[in-house]
């Protein structure tokens, strides 16, 4: 199956799950898993929240991010992937000079 997320309008979330700023999202859902192809502005964040009842995989296509993962802090660039494990909580915060664009794929486990 091909997801073309340039077929799929894009929305604008504000203060997605709490965070600042504005999230630019192309999302796809079915039934197995939500994948998300994203940009966050500069000094825009996702809000912290919990992964109760599945995953997350965040890839960082270009820019980079600081990302708060059960209380520590790491960074992420582009080219690497943050993976946030089921019963675990995350943040990712936009602090660098650019616009982030990523991919963030939540299986329904």
């Amino acid at each position: 199956m091909i997801i073309d997320f340039s077929s799929i309008p894009e929305t604008v979330l504000t203060h997605f799950k709490g965070g600042e700023g504005s999230t630019a999202a192309h999302m796809f859902a079915d039934s197995g898993c939500r994948i998300m192809r994203g940009r966050l502005e500069r000094g825009a964040s996702i809000g912290l929240h919990p992964h109760e009842d599945s995953c997350e995989i965040v890839y960082c296509f270009s820019g980079s991010a600081k990302v708060i993962y059960d209380g520590g802090e790491e960074r992420l660039s582009a080219g690497e992937a943050h993976y946030c494990p089921k019963g675990h909580s995350h943040t990712v915060i936009n602090d660098g000079e650019a616009e982030m664009q990523f991919l963030a794929i939540v299986p329904r486990q």
